[in-house]
C-alpha cells in the first residue's frame, strides 16, 4: 500500500494540507492564511477561488516537502470549516458569489421573522438545530435573491450548493462529484437527521431548490478521484467530515459519554450519545457526529463563535500582543484582585444563549486595568463559555448514567497551559491534552485510511490515543462558584 495518506483542513483562517503515515505521524506539512473580508458590520465573506487555490497549493507542497508522488498517497481526507455556504456554476465550478463564512450574521433579521412565525420547534425536531443565521439554509437564500437570475438558475439545475467539502470535492474532481457527507449535511438547517435525508418541507421553507444540493454519503468511503492534472495521477478521495466532527473522531471519541473541545477561531464542544439522538433542553444542539457504514452516531454540540479569535483580537485590534503565546505569559501576571470580565460577542454568542443581536462588552475595568488583565480575561472568557456548554450537557444527560465527564480538548489554544489549567480549574473536572493535538488533521486522514484499510477499526485506533498532560482542578468549590458567578452576571446585564 502507498505509504501516506493526505488530509486537507480547510479551515476559516488557513487551509493545510498535511500527508500522514500509518502510525499517525506527520511526514510533512504546508500551510496557506486565507483572506477574510467583512463588506459591512456581522458579514464575513471569502473568495472562493482563495478557498480553492490554497488547498491545492498546500497539496501541493506537502507531496513536495516529502518528496512525494500522488502515487505514494493511499486517499485524500478532507475536513472543512462547516456552515460556510457556497453556490457556483455546475458548468465551469466557479462561485457566483463570494463564500459565506460561518460566522456571519446578516440573515438574523430573516432568521427572526422565521422564529417570530413559530417554526423554531420544527426545524429543531428535524434537524436538531436552532433557527440561526450560524447555518447554511438562510445564507443559501441570501445568495439565490441577492445574485440576479441566481434562483431561475438553481431551479434549472444549472447552479450547486455546498459547503467548503462538497466544493473542494466538486473542484477536485473535475466536477465530476457533487457530494457531501452527513456531518456537513447536518448542519445546514436543511437535513433531517433521523431520515438521513434532505427535508421538502425545509426546503420549501427556507426557500432552497432541491435541484441545488449534493448528494449525502458516509464519512468514510470512495468519494471520488482527483483530477489527473492536479497531482500528475488520480488519488482517491476516501473521507469527508466536517471540521468538530472529524476532531471527534481524531480524538478516538467512539463511547457515548466521551466529550472533545476544539479551541480554534471559536470552539466547539461535542459530546458522543450513540445511536440514539438526544432532544437538548439547554439550547444545545443535536447533531451527527459520524456516519460509517450507514450507521449514524449523534452527539450534542455547543458552539462558541469567539475563541482564538479572542487572542487575535489582542493582537490585530488592540496591538497588546506581538503573537498569541504572549496572552499566556500576560495572563498569567495578572493581578489576581481584578474581576475583569470580556464577554467576547463580536459576532453574537452562540450556544447555549443564541443571541445574534449581542455584541461584546468589558466589565469590571478599574484605572489600574492594563494589558495583563485584558489577556488573562480573553483567555478566560474560553473557558467560562465551556463551563456553560459544560453544564448544559450536563443537564440534558442527567440521569443517563455516563459518568465523571473528562474532557478531551485540541485546536490552538489547547497549547496554552495557563488557558488548560484555568478550564479544569472553572470545570472543577480534568482536561486531558492528547499528545497529537491537531486532532481535526488526524479525524480527517483516519477517515480516509479507514476507508482503504490504511487504518484499523475504531477499536484498535481507540487504544492508540495517548495523553500527554492532564490538568486536575486546583481551585477550591468557593472560589470557582465565585468566579463563575461574576461571568453569568456580566452575561445577564449585556442579554438584558
Amino acid at each position: 500500500m502507498a505509504p501516506f495518506i493526505l488530509a486537507i483542513d480547510q479551515g476559516t483562517t488557513s487551509s493545510r494540507a498535511v500527508l500522514l503515515r500509518a502510525d499517525g505521524a506527520v511526514a510533512a506539512l504546508a500551510q496557506q492564511e486565507l483572506p477574510q473580508f467583512f463588506p459591512a458590520s456581522g458579514e464575513v465573506e471569502q473568495e472562493a477561488e482563495d478557498i480553492f487555490g490554497s488547498v491545492l497549493a498546500c497539496c501541493r507542497a506537502a507531496l513536495a516537502e516529502a518528496g512525494a508522488s500522488a502515487r505514494d498517497v493511499a486517499g485524500i481526507g478532507i475536513t472543512n470549516q462547516r456552515e460556510t455556504t457556497l453556490v457556483w456554476e455546475r458548468a465551469t465550478g466557479r462561485a457566483i458569489h463570494r463564500a459565506i463564512v460561518w460566522q456571519d450574521r446578516r440573515t438574523a433579521d430573516a432568521c427572526a421573522r422565521l422564529n417570530a412565525s413559530g417554526h423554531a420547534e420544527a426545524v429543531r425536531a428535524k434537524t436538531g438545530l436552532v433557527i440561526d443565521p450560524y447555518f447554511s439554509a438562510t445564507k443559501i437564500a441570501h445568495i439565490l435573491d441577492r445574485v440576479p437570475g441566481a434562483r431561475a438558475r438553481a431551479e434549472r439545475g444549472e447552479l450547486c450548493f455546498g459547503t467548503v467539502d462538497s466544493f473542494l470535492l466538486f473542484r477536485l474532481t473535475g466536477g465530476v462529484v457533487h457530494a457531501t457527507d452527513a456531518t456537513n449535511a447536518a448542519r445546514t438547517m436543511l437535513f433531517d437527521i433521523h431520515e438521513g435525508a434532505w427535508d421538502e418541507d425545509l426546503l420549501a421553507l427556507f426557500r432552497v431548490p432541491a435541484a441545488l444540493l449534493p448528494q449525502v454519503r458516509d464519512c468514510s468511503g470512495l468519494f471520488g478521484a482527483s483530477a489527473p492534472e492536479l497531482f500528475g495521477a488520480a488519488i482517491p478521495i476516501l473521507g469527508m467530515a466536517g471540521d468538530q466532527q472529524a476532531a471527534v473522531v481524531g480524538q478516538a471519541c467512539f463511547s457515548p459519554g466521551m466529550v472533545k473541545a476544539t479551541y480554534g477561531t471559536g470552539c466547539f464542544a461535542l459530546l458522543n450519545t450513540g445511536a440514539a439522538p438526544v432532544a437538548s433542553r439547554n439550547r444545545l444542539l443535536t447533531t451527527i457526529a459520524y456516519q460509517l457504514e450507514g450507521r449514524r452516531t449523534y452527539a450534542l454540540e455547543g458552539s462558541i463563535f469567539v475563541a482564538g479569535a479572542a487572542v487575535q483580537w489582542l493582537r490585530d485590534g488592540l496591538r497588546l500582543i506581538a503573537n498569541a503565546g504572549e496572552s499566556d505569559r500576560l495572563a498569567g501576571e495578572a493581578d489576581p484582585e481584578q474581576d475583569v470580565i470580556l464577554v467576547p460577542a463580536f459576532v453574537g454568542l452562540g450556544a447555549p444563549y443564541w443571541r445574534p443581536d449581542v455584541r461584546g462588552a468589558l466589565f469590571g475595568l478599574t484605572r489600574a486595568t492594563g494589558p495583563k488583565e485584558l489577556a488573562r480575561a480573553a483567555l478566560e472568557a474560553v473557558c467560562f463559555q465551556t463551563v456553560d456548554l459544560l453544564e448544559a450537557m450536563r443537564a440534558d444527560l442527567a440521569g443517563a448514567g455516563t459518568g465523571e465527564t473528562v474532557l478531551r480538548v485540541d485546536g490552538g489554544m489547547a497549547r496554552s497551559d495557563f488557558t488548560m489549567q484555568r478550564l479544569a480549574d472553572l470545570l472543577g473536572a480534568p482536561v486531558d491534552r492528547p499528545r497529537h493535538t491537531e486532532t481535526t488533521v488526524l479525524g480527517a486522514a483516519y477517515l480516509a485510511g479507514l476507508a482503504c484499510g490504511f487504518f484499523p477499526e475504531p477499536e484498535a485506533f481507540a487504544a492508540s490515543w495517548h495523553r500527554e498532560r492532564r490538568f486536575v482542578p486546583q481551585m477550591d468549590a468557593a472560589a470557582r462558584a465565585a468566579r463563575v458567578a461574576v461571568w453569568r452576571d456580566a452575561v445577564a446585564r449585556l442579554l438584558g
